[in-house]
């Protein structure tokens, strides 16, 4: 079903382009047959055999894909799946075939029911915090659909911020939750629950989480503002899918952990204090939607505050609500949707006389309002019978003070659900008839159906009631007395008495409408809007003022300050732990007399890079000393280490040559003396405590080391090299870290080095004998013919037709005729073919042998370096014509793809296997799953290095060029462009 849902989000855009609008009908069918799948195992789900898959992710850390669907699962993936699909057929007659983004929105709306869908029936506690954070960022694409508009950023903006904020919260709550259990899947967690100080922190963490996903005070800021979403966003993220999640982890939990004080009275009185709060603003509200807005907020806090009750029938009622107001709400809001697209306003204050005109949307809205206000036989009848029953029987005064505030709310519910529909429907004094054009009946369908399901639900409660017992029959504690059940008509009652009361207090709140607007524009709340806008304006004048205290641009003040911190922070468990006195293992100080010769060097080298002014010396000075240890490693018998620091360090010092070519070639005037001397005495005490702390880890082993085993470990990977196979099978899961992170990175920096965006690749072509490109200096009129091109400008394209044989580096064409070298163009175009195939013959051995996927990344980057070299930034383009961003998120994707292999095709993530491919005539090829790993490492590898040389290389080439020909550099003679 998620695959289902991913592949047709992924296919949405094709399919609106192909079919327009009328693409939702199709997407509509995945949500469709997923709630009809779970229908058909609703029967044994409720009779106790729940739904499970549990596929093993990573079984040392307690991780795993785990799917599990038991009777609360049942009922959110009905509602989730059930009115996706109804919002799809929606979306179908509430957009144009020509609006803006359809297909992106269509795929972010379907992904995005996949997404909540796996969220409720994840049965592992981080498979669910991704899910939830999943969510967050479809719901954030959703509310900022209209992209042209500064209010609907901002308010995608305001709730990724504060979802993300509360989802960050959570997942440390689930992490020490899952540590304290033991466990991380949450079957196993309800069934044996933790408990314990720690279990009550983390609860509090995992209720922050909760309470900002479904808008919960102090969180309800962001779901007004996000009605700037377009309507069917509204009517299924914020009335049946997304704002429930959070409702929903409550549920989830509440079997466990309802009787804890801290988890219990926190939702009681956040959730009651909510739903008053916001049903008062609602009676405020010109705008239909913004009416429905806070009526959700309120109502979200009425489920919160039902939930934290904690009992048997509390969660049985809970659950009931949670349905009626999926079944209420969502049609609202898709009959505000109607009004709109038929009227084009929403303001109840000019919409007059739609009751006769619209009567179908009228009666579908008195049903809904109905079941909202609590009257029967609606759903929400039933539903707010059943919660009054169990505040009453609780059994716990805090709760009985709860049953009061739920009350008052409900009486706000009352109100404001009468005064939409009399802003909608309703004839008004001196306002004239609105004009409008006719919904066609599949527009007004879906809303139908979801009203009609909730009268339904409230002729047949009995039936539903034996499906949400199953999950109330989970949570433990009743007060003594027999468990309740959900029906239309249970006699006269203090629920039912409680309820006329708020019917007649709502009706009296409408009737005084004119004195309730005065008195909420009196006592108004602070908007909310301003103060999330006054937080993040401290905030960032916060983070500016620190940024300006602290970083001051001196990249040795931040060297020194980094050095000092390690200083303290290492050299206090030493001096207070007396680490001097452990039994020091013996120190063998040579291994040959050969090993002399390259320490000298380094030792030398180091010290004189202290002394010299010239950049370009310091670097090369820098750069043996980094040769001189990878000799070391090739003397120390270490092949792997020696080869991979000698590619490094070539590539470094290519890097810092290109950075050198716009600094100045000597640095700056010293530094006072005092303050080379603290620099110095700074560096020399950190080279001390390295040393020291190397040596005393030593003195402090105490386990046997493990290095023992990697003979064994590589024999079984089906290789021969110790340190490779390290890398890519027995350690993979750091590599692939390692990795990500170098690719994050090197973009990151990349894209800092220029205000604009890299050099872009040009429009540069070889054909035939001939080179198409952005050329800024010409060749020789020897080398070519001109096609007879008008110059407008010095970089409009000219197209050169080599006159005579093809040159070993076209590219060349582009460089003036001094900063050629004939010599170094043949050896480049002759070394470069050496040197892909010694690269690609040191990726395919590096499980046996010297090599790997890095190493041969490295050599074909170099090979890169020296085609540029010879031949310009426009050889660099034709060198290889795939831009870096594609390699290095190719190379993810391979060692990704592979890792999530090993557990499709094997037992779990990176499971590896070996077999040799017997080909006539050749030996047989030793193959390994993980050389498709190194692969990807390799092709990550050269896109980094092309990412640097676009950068460094390119990017700076075509600065110089630009300031030449604006008069902003010295300009050459030979570098004139004439007509």
């Amino acid at each position: 079903m998620l695959i289902a849902h991913f592949a047709a989000a992924a296919l949405a855009p094709a399919l609106v382009r192909r079919w327009g609008r009328n693409a939702f009908l199709a997407l509509a069918l995945v949500p469709a047959v997923t709630a009809t799948w779970a229908l058909a195992r609703g029967p044994g789900v409720v009779a106790g055999e729940p739904e499970q898959l549990l596929v093993p992710w990573a079984p040392e850390y307690h991780l795993a894909l785990a799917f599990r669907m038991d009777a609360l699962g049942l009922v959110m993936t009905l509602i989730a799946a059930g009115v996706g699909a109804l919002v799809l057929v929606y979306c179908a007659r509430y957009f144009d075939d020509d609006e803006p983004g359809l297909g992106r929105f269509a795929g972010v709306l379907t992904g995005f029911a996949g997404a909540m869908i796996g969220l409720v029936l994840a049965d592992d506690l981080i498979q669910l915090y991704l899910y939830w954070e999943l969510t967050t960022v479809f719901s954030y694409l959703l509310i900022g659909h209209y992209t042209e508009r500064r209010d609907s950023r901002r308010a995608a903006a305001m709730a990724i911020n504060v979802t993300t904020l509360g989802g960050l919260t959570m997942l440390v709550g689930l992490i020490m939750l899952g540590e304290a259990a033991g466990t991380y899947l949450i079957s196993e967690l309800l069934a044996d629950p933790p408990d314990g100080t720690l279990v009550s922190v983390a609860l509090v963490l995992i209720l922050v989480g909760a309470l900002s996903k479904s808008a919960i005070l102090p969180f309800s800021l962001w779901l007004p503002a996000a009605m700037q979403a377009p309507t069917p966003v509204s009517a299924y993220l914020h009335a049946a899918a997304m704002v429930k999640a959070g409702v929903y982890l409550i549920a989830r939990f509440t079997p466990a952990f309802g009787d804890v004080t801290v988890w219990r009275y926190t939702a009681l009185a956040f959730g009651t204090a909510t739903m008053v709060a916001a049903g008062w603003k609602a009676l405020r509200q010109h705008d239909l939607k913004l009416l429905l807005a806070y009526g959700t907020v309120s109502q979200l806090g009425f489920l919160t505050a039902t939930f934290g009750v904690g009992t048997r029938d509390a969660a049985l009622a809970g659950l009931a609500m949670l349905c009626a107001h999926a079944l209420f709400k969502a049609p609202l809001f898709l009959v505000v949707g109607i009004i709109d697209h038929s009227t084009g306003t929403r303001d109840l204050r000019e919409l007059s006389g739609l009751r006769t005109r619209m009567p179908v949307v009228f009666w579908t809205s008195v049903a809904a309002l109905a079941s909202m206000a609590g009257l029967p036989p609606l759903a929400g009848f039933v539903a707010k019978e059943s919660v009054f029953d169990a505040f009453q029987h609780a059994g716990d005064p805090v709760v009985v003070l709860g049953l009061a505030g739920v009350v008052l709310g409900s009486v706000l519910t009352v109100g404001y659900s009468l005064r939409f529909l009399w802003g909608a429907f309703l004839d008004k004094q001196n306002v004239s008839p609105t004009p409008l054009h006719p919904p066609g009946p599949l527009f007004v369908a879906p809303a139908v159906v979801l009203a009609a399901l909730g009268l339904a639900g409230g002729l047949g409660a009995a039936l539903v009631d034996p499906v949400l017992a199953a999950y109330a029959d989970t949570v433990a504690g009743n007060a003594g007395r027999a468990p309740a059940h959900l029906a239309l008509w249970h006699g006269l009652s203090l629920p039912l008495l409680l309820s006329a009361l708020c019917l007649v207090g709502g009706l009296l709140l409408f009737q005084r409408r004119v004195l309730v607007s005065w008195l909420g524009a009196r006592f108004a709340l602070p908007d909310a809007g301003n103060v999330y806008r006054r937080i993040v304006y401290y905030v960032s004048s916060f983070a500016t003022q620190v940024t300006g205290l602290t970083q001051r641009g001196s990249l040795p003040l931040y060297l020194g300050t980094i050095m000092v911190s390690l200083l303290v922070v290492s050299a206090v468990p030493i001096v207070w732990g007396q680490l001097w006195t452990l039994e020091t293992p013996p120190v063998r100080w040579i291994d040959s007399y050969a090993q002399l010769i390259p320490a000298a060097i380094i030792i030398v080298s180091a010290l004189w890079t202290l002394m010299v002014r010239g950049r370009l010396y310091a670097v090369v000075l820098a750069g043996m000393t980094g040769y001189g240890t990878a000799t070391l490693f090739a003397l120390h018998g270490a092949p792997d280490l020696a080869l991979t620091q000698f590619l490094v360090e070539t590539v470094s010092l290519v890097v810092f040559v290109l950075v050198l070519r716009r600094l100045p070639p000597r640095f700056s005037t010293p530094v006072l003396r005092s303050r080379r001397l603290v620099n110095l005495g700074i560096g020399v005490t950190t080279g001390v405590l390295v040393s020291m702390m190397a040596y005393l880890t030593l003195a402090g082993r105490r386990a046997e080391s493990v290095s023992g085993q990697f003979p064994a470990a590589a024999e079984e990977a089906g290789g021969r090299n110790i340190v490779s196979v390290l890398l890519v099978d027995v350690r993979a899961w750091d590599t692939m870290g390692e990795i990500s992170v170098l690719a994050a990175a090197a973009a990151g920096v990349a894209s800092l080095l220029f205000v604009r965006r890299r050099a872009r690749l040009p429009r540069t072509r070889v054909e035939t004998g001939r080179i198409v490109a952005r050329i800024p200096q010409l060749p020789s009129p020897e080398e070519v013919e001109w096609n007879p091109l008008p110059l407008a400008r010095a970089d409009d394209v000219i197209t050169p037709r080599v006159a005579h044989k093809p040159l070993w580096l076209p590219g060349v064409l582009s460089l003036a005729q001094e900063r050629r070298s004939v010599i170094f163009e043949v050896v480049a175009r002759l070394l470069f073919p050496v040197t892909i195939v010694l690269s690609v013959f040191l990726l395919f051995t590096g499980h046996t042998q010297v090599g790997g996927g890095f190493a041969g990344g490295i050599v074909a980057g170099l090979g890169l370096v020296v085609r540029y070299l010879a031949g310009g930034r426009h050889e660099l383009y034709l060198a290889l014509r795939l831009p870096p961003g594609l390699l290095i998120g190719l190379g993810l994707a391979i060692t990704t793809g592979t890792a999530l292999a090993g557990a499709v095709f094997g037992t779990e993530i990176l499971a590896g296997g070996a077999f040799d491919l017997h080909l006539p005539f050749l030996e047989p090829v030793h193959l390994t799953s993980s050389l498709a790993f190194d692969f990807g490492v390799y092709v990550l590898v050269i896109g980094l290095i092309q990412d640097i040389l676009y950068s460094l290389g390119a990017g700076i080439d075509e600065q110089a060029e630009k300031a030449s020909r604006t008069g902003q550099a010295p300009r050459h003679e030979s570098e004139e462009v004439t007509a």
